[in-house]
């Protein structure tokens, strides 16, 4: 029988993912030795209740509030406790031991990610991160590593669950927003606290990890265009069936040159949008994420899978921690991050993309050419325009109203963005009922 020496695993965090990777990580040990060529030895959990229930059932005598102690004699530290703050400390501390660390948590590498990467490549150890940007889907190894040879275009993405279900039970099942968010929290999709999913906080950190990987440049969360799905209405996902769309959080990062300007650069924005029904990612149902990437000579490639959940995600994370296992046995320093590009990172007003505005007004003769001029003022074309005549509101005809959804063809977000503003003003609009950028559409 083959004898392995064994490499000691801190693990910081016992929750849904953590649990399991404990579990997973004891069951499957000897299996993991064999593919690794070492011993793999759990030296211990860092928890800050020891007593505090657990998903799986592991010894009590791993368990320990002493964090730094653990991380001090291990080789791989596995850093599942989220948040930024001791998490970051933590982390600084292994890598500043020579551990290699693995980490799930999206939050810390979007805020701190240049820090850390830094501080690990100055002593040679690695800092892995796959199960921080799409769960369980492998995203993270193919750009950093299949695809650093190719030039990324553009990558588009549903990378929250929690939204997707919600999105899907409006679309699929008719619900309002709040009937299915209610639906997404009795079964666990959203926390008790919706707010980091519902207005896009996780999906615009996921958004800047993928953009940096994507386009070997530096992006910061703060400059990722973030709109939430608080404001989209059942009515709106009826309008989008109708015209062969469904409504999805998007995150978008793209490479693209400022027309104004001539400088090419990068973008990354995440907002409800319309996708058309043929796109692979309309049919992206429940919680899963998927994420389409388009690079220049692999072509289009898509990623597909469940995005959350402790054991989906406890895969992605036992995969960092086998890869950093072998790199221990192999020896050597850990491989850098590629971030040399430094594209400039330009504003959402420079992404050339299409409309949907629906807009609420009055049924009165001219009011459509006065609407359409206001779009060639602004020097936005338009694609197609359906109207609908409302109740009336009162015996006179000048109180009856008409919807009408316009659809723009592609044109500068700048100069969309300056046309609602404008319509908005008209007299004869009543109000703005929405706007829905148009995403992902097929030849």
């Amino acid at each position: 029988m083959i004898e392995y020496r064994n490499l000691r695993v801190a693990l910081l965090g016992a929750g849904s993912v953590g649990s399991q990777v404990a579990r997973l990580l004891l069951e499957n040990r000897d299996e993991l030795a064999q593919r690794i060529g070492a011993g793999i030895e759990l030296a211990g959990i860092a928890v800050r209740d020891v007593d505090a229930p657990r998903d799986a059932d592991i010894p009590r005598q791993l368990f320990t509030t002493d964090a730094l102690g653990l991380i001090e004699s291990a080789d791989i530290v596995v850093e599942l406790m989220g948040g930024i703050e001791p998490a970051r400390q933590y982390i600084l501390a292994a890598i500043t031991s020579g551990a290699d660390v693995v980490t799930g948590n999206k939050a810390l590498l979007a805020t701190h990610g240049p820090e850390l990467f830094t501080a690990a490549d100055q002593v040679g150890a690695q800092l892995y991160y796959e199960a921080a940007a799409g769960g369980a889907i492998p995203i993270i190894r193919p750009l950093r590593e299949s695809l650093a040879g190719d030039r990324v275009e553009r990558v588009l993405g549903i990378v929250n669950g929690t939204t997707n279900f919600i999105l899907d039970r409006m679309d699929t099942d008719g619900d309002s927003f709040e009937n299915a968010l209610a639906v997404a929290t009795e079964l666990g999709y959203a926390e008790a606290d919706p707010t980091a999913d519902i207005e896009a906080y996780d999906a615009a950190q996921k958004a800047a990890i993928l953009a940096r990987l994507a386009f070997h440049t530096s992006f910061p969360v703060e400059a990722v265009h973030r709109e939430g799905i608080t404001t989209v209405t059942a009515a709106q996902v009826e309008s989008a069936q109708k015209a062969g769309f469904v409504v999805k959080l998007l995150a978008i990062c793209e490479r693209h040159t400022d027309p104004t300007t001539g400088v090419e650069g990068v973008t990354a924005r995440v907002h409800p949008a319309l996708v058309d029904r043929r796109h692979p990612l309309a049919a992206v149902h429940d919680a899963k994420n998927a994420v389409f990437v388009q690079a220049e000579a692999a072509g289009d490639l898509m990623f597909y899978g469940a995005g959350a959940g402790g054991v989906e995600t406890a895969s992605a994370v036992l995969g960092d921690l086998v890869s950093a296992a072998r790199r221990h046995v192999a020896g050597g320093p850990g491989v850098g991050e590629s971030t040399q590009a430094n594209l400039p990172i330009l504003p959402i007003g420079t992404v050339v993309t299409r409309y949907q505005i629906t807009l609420s007004v009055a049924d009165r003769p001219g009011v459509l050419s006065q609407i359409a001029a206001l779009f060639s003022d602004h020097e936005v074309s338009v694609e197609a325009v359906q109207q609908s005549v409302a109740t009336s509101r009162g015996q006179e005809t000048d109180a009856r109203t008409a919807t009408l959804v316009i659809v723009t063809h592609e044109a500068l977000e700048s100069a969309l963005a300056a046309t609602v503003e404008s319509v908005a003003r008209h007299d004869a609009v009543q109000r703005v009922v929405s706007v829905l950028r148009v995403e992902g559409e097929t030849a």
